[in-house]
């Protein structure tokens, strides 16, 4: 099992920029792909942006290209994500994922879970 920890979350006003961390913990073998979800209130969770561990291919959100840029650091153990011209709509619970087989946008291929970070994007 991974253990995660996000930071970095907090109130920003629109057409600012955040930058969340996730710090993992455990065999590198589980952590094939790790990605970011994030849950409004109220909503489903929905996926954000993913990373392969490997060769750092990257999926997003189509709504945040072009806004946000997934990384990872290998070496470090961690994964951020970088968030530029916020919106309103992006506020919500950020959780780190990782998974041990699949690049996806689908919860359920992803086995383990950070406590999640806020992100609130005022007006």
């Amino acid at each position: 099992q991974v253990q995660l920890v996000e930071s970095g979350g907090g109130l920003v006003q629109a057409g600012g920029s955040l930058r969340l961390t996730c710090a993992a913990s455990g065999r590198a073998f589980d952590m094939y792909a790790m990605a970011w979800f994030r849950q409004a209130a109220g909503k489903e969770r929905e996926f954000v942006a993913a990373i392969r561990r490997s060769d750092g291919e990257t999926i997003y959100l189509g709504s945040v290209k072009g806004r946000f840029t997934i990384s990872r650091d290998n070496a470090k153990n961690t994964m951020t994500l970088q968030m530029n011209w916020l919106k309103p709509d992006d506020t919500a619970v950020y959780y780190c994922a990782t998974s041990a087989h699949f690049l996806s946008d689908t919860p359920r291929h992803y086995e383990s879970w950070g406590q999640g970070t806020q992100v609130t994007v005022s007006l």
